[in-house]
């Protein structure tokens, strides 16, 4: 697998698609990999290439000392990007990956074409519920934490009917070191940018898990509010990891919102 040295952090990443196709970049969740795409990997490969990468401190990327930010996690991809020949990315984040996206789609805007924030937030209080769970990695190891992450990440329904799905879920949640962990949770915790929404710019949608405990709805609902010609999707019956619990439904909105921006930018130039 490549990896990029950046500024500070070595980057694993994948590419894979036919070359000379516009860029679709996903970027994943807290306690996950690169590998959380897996199920979006065939339908957008066959018309995208796919740039998925590991964020500091998650999966094969390095674990700088921490904590971060999501300014500085932000920076990571624009440097990716850059690093990987590319001008601009349909950027696709989840939850972590979602936050990331707003702060690049701000701190450097030529390089998001489009962006698509799935069952994110701007803010995620209350800073006492992240100090348990650090707590809790320390003490137990993310062992600690990953009954827990598995009830909020999916609705009990996916738990009963997906056990091998389940079990690769959670062997990729204890993939992820305890440093890593709270270097990026850190991040997350101490994040606050509702107020910048307004200022950005790329076309923009929000995809989001109808029963999402850890970034519901309401989340969803401020980022839609704030940020100017966004388009919001709910999914029935999929709680945090909408990707992975209902991924034909998923992946068909990424697809369609990448067709319809980029016949806008076509047209634009015409």
């Amino acid at each position: 697998m490549p990896s990029a040295q950046l500024r500070g952090v070595r980057l694993a990443y994948r590419l894979d698609g036919p070359k000379n196709a516009p860029v679709v970049m996903l970027s994943n969740s807290l306690m996950s990999s690169w590998t959380m795409w897996d199920p979006q990997r065939e339908a957008l490969t066959r018309d995208w290439q796919v740039l998925r990468y590991d964020t500091r401190g998650h999966g094969q990327s390095e674990t700088p000392p921490g904590p971060y930010s999501i300014e500085a996690m932000a920076d990571d991809a624009a440097r990716l990007i850059e690093h990987a020949g590319f001008d601009d990315v349909h950027f696709v984040g989840l939850s972590m990956g979602g936050m990331i996206g707003q702060q690049l789609a701000l701190r450097h805007p030529t390089r998001v074409r489009s962006l698509s924030l799935c069952d994110t937030a701007s803010e995620m209080p209350p800073r006492a519920m992240w100090d348990e769970r650090f707590a809790t990695a320390r003490a137990q190891g993310i062992e600690g934490l990953v009954d827990a992450t598995i009830k909020r990440w999916f609705v009990p329904s996916f738990v009963e009917r997906e056990p091998q799905a389940i079990a690769w879920v959670r062997e990729m949640i204890l993939g992820t070191g305890v440093e890593g962990y709270i270097a990026c949770a850190s991040a997350v915790r101490d994040m606050s940018q509702t107020h910048l929404l307004r200022g950005i710019a790329a076309p923009t949608q929000i995809i989001v898990g109808r029963d999402d405990p850890a970034c519901p709805l309401s989340a969803s609902q401020v980022l839609h509010r704030e940020i100017a010609g966004s388009t919001l999707h709910v999914i029935d019956d999929a709680a945090h990891l909408a990707n992975i619990e209902k991924p034909g439904q998923f992946t068909r909105l990424l697809c369609d919102f990448f067709v319809q921006v980029e016949k806008q930018r076509a047209s634009a130039q015409t």
